[in-house]
């Protein structure tokens, strides 16, 4: 586990490239990584970041209100595609059934980020990777990464 303090985007930034240095492919599915924390924590910026490492040139906003978004990562040897999931008003796992789902899971060139992931624990693997985001005060963030 490790713990970070951010205070900027220069600095989520550069944490966020050592984070995705550290990512390893699996061959058989998605790397799903979980995203807890309230409203303003941090996470889509998060996830703002990493696109932006990987090499996306699209404006990253938040999918809350389409809950998924698909971003095609061109430079990188691991991943293909980077899939941004807001789950904050769906009402359990069965909602994800009409996002094709059980197919970006089983796509092991998928990295998919899942904010507010406990509105559908049920259906997620247990060996998700989880981030944890803390609002501290306007300019800084907590942010605890459990590998």
């Amino acid at each position: 586990m490790s713990k970070k303090i951010i205070k900027n985007i220069k600095e989520m930034d550069d944490w966020v490239d050592s984070f995705i240095f550290d990512l390893l492919a699996d061959d058989k599915k998605a790397l799903i990584i979980g995203l807890f924390g309230d409203l303003g924590s941090g996470k889509t910026t998060f996830v703002q970041s990493v696109a932006k490492a990987f090499g996306v040139k699209k404006n990253i906003t938040s999918p809350t209100f389409v809950i998924q978004k698909k971003y095609q990562l061109i430079s990188n040897n691991f991943f293909e595609n980077l899939i941004h999931i807001d789950a904050y008003r769906l009402e359990g796992g069965e909602d994800f059934s009409n996002l094709g789902w059980e197919e970006s899971i089983n796509n092991p060139k998928n990295i998919i980020f899942i904010e507010w992931p406990e509105k559908v624990s049920e259906i997620l693997p247990r060996d998700m990777k989880k981030i944890y985001f803390k609002f501290i005060d306007e300019q800084t963030r907590e942010i605890i990464y459990e590998k």
